[in-house]
């Protein structure tokens, strides 16, 4: 038996949280026409924001700071380094690349053995590790042959670039893979744990399928296994009904938010609560049905079809893809819930850059009042122009 004195960082903060506690079919919406009081967990895309029980304003604003970088190809997952950096995944090329936030210099760290892209798969989401100050390891969502699964991987500066990668241990697999619905979001949580957005990849059954990893939110420990206190015994499974997920993010209060695509009528956002069931493919939007658990917003799916999601300033920002845009979600005191379960936001969503730079992949908190926003024109869906794909740095309220 290990010694308390040598646990890892997330198994003790998983102890406490616990005795605290005790898409659409494409990522355009509609079918593939185009060529919580939650969880114990905020993993670094929350923000600061008003204390407990303050509401954000009716109306935000948004403003661009910056273009970080261009040229990007089919970015898809952002993590930002401790030492003022950002590391982007390229879903069709496979590649991690490292973003200096000051100059805008890229540096290829290198290639991830075994990604096979295609459709909406790829080299997805990236997440670095809790410990990431002392061991440096990289974690990547990825499509291969046969699976999506996670890998984590050394990352190591001081080699030349392209070869600054090690190689991948594999820390959790076999989860479905298709042309579309791969999910592909994962988040470390404030209890130091990892969470994993999954798809149902067309197979509409597996998100009711509580033995399937398909159409889920996942919650496993850094080396891949359930973690303690999952809804469902020894099962990776915290939260299922979901048809793509594709957004993962804390609030200061510790609650998980998700993004979700519908099909053909309603995009979510979604409070997630563990073992809770959010309907698909029984409910595409809010149902009112009290078995499942209702989203706490709603979108027509030509107005968002939403990828990544951060906080910051009291809401949830939102990136839309087909509805080219960046929604604000302002969140209302943890006691503002309504039939359905789902917590109410504090005002109407408000939107915000409406096509002026195309399909919106990701958003991540930058501290304060900031966040990073990913462009998604080269994913084969968009019309990409000159400077495609980029990074911009937005200022919000």
């Amino acid at each position: 038996m290990r010694s308390p004195a040598v646990r890892p960082a997330w198994a003790v903060v998983a102890c406490a949280a616990l005795l605290l506690t005790a898409g659409c079919s494409s990522d355009d919406g509609g079918d593939p026409p185009r060529a919580a009081t939650s969880a114990p967990g905020s993993g670094g895309t929350g923000s600061a924001s008003p204390t407990s029980g303050d509401v954000p304003p009716a109306k935000g604003s948004v403003s661009v700071v910056r273009t970080v970088t261009e040229d990007l190809k089919s970015p898809w997952g952002l993590a930002p380094l401790p030492e003022k950096g950002l590391l982007v995944s390229s879903r069709d090329e496979g590649t991690i690349t490292r973003v200096d936030t000051e100059t805008g210099k890229k540096t290829v760290l290198g290639e991830v053995p075994g990604v096979a892209p295609g459709g909406e798969g790829g080299l997805l989401g990236l997440a670095l590790s809790p410990e990431y100050a002392s061991d440096h390891m990289v974690y990547a969502y990825f499509t291969t042959a046969s699976d999506n699964r996670i890998a984590r991987m050394q990352y190591d500066e001081k080699r030349p670039a392209g070869e600054q990668l090690g190689a991948p241990d594999t820390v959790f697999k076999g989860i479905p893979k298709g042309t579309n619905h791969n999910g592909g979001r994962i988040a470390f949580g404030p209890d130091g744990l990892l969470y994993v957005g999954t798809g149902e990849t067309y197979r509409t059954e597996l998100a009711q399928d509580k033995k399937s990893t398909g159409g889920k939110i996942l919650r496993l420990t850094p080396e891949g296994e359930p973690a303690p206190g999952n809804p469902f015994g020894d099962s990776p499974v915290y939260s299922y009904g979901h048809r793509n997920v594709q957004g993962l993010a804390w609030d200061k209060d510790k609650r998980l938010w998700a993004s979700e695509f519908g099909q053909d009528t309603w995009d979510e956002l979604n409070n997630i609560v563990a073992g809770d069931d959010y309907g698909w493919p029984d409910a595409e939007g809010k149902s009112g049905d009290a078995k499942y658990h209702d989203p706490v917003a709603q979108w027509h799916t030509q107005d968002a079809s939403p990828s990544g999601i951060a906080y910051a300033k009291g809401s949830v920002w939102m990136a839309g893809l087909r509805g080219e845009r960046l929604w604000r979600i302002p969140l209302g005191d943890t006691s503002r819930t309504e039939s359905g379960g789902g917590t109410k936001p504090a005002h109407d969503p408000q939107d915000f850059l409406k096509g002026k730079y195309g399909r919106l992949r990701t958003v991540v908190a930058a501290g304060g009042d900031k966040l990073w926003l990913v462009t998604s024109e080269t994913d084969t869906r968009g019309t990409p122009g000159s400077g495609d794909d980029r990074i911009l740095e937005l200022k919000v309220s």
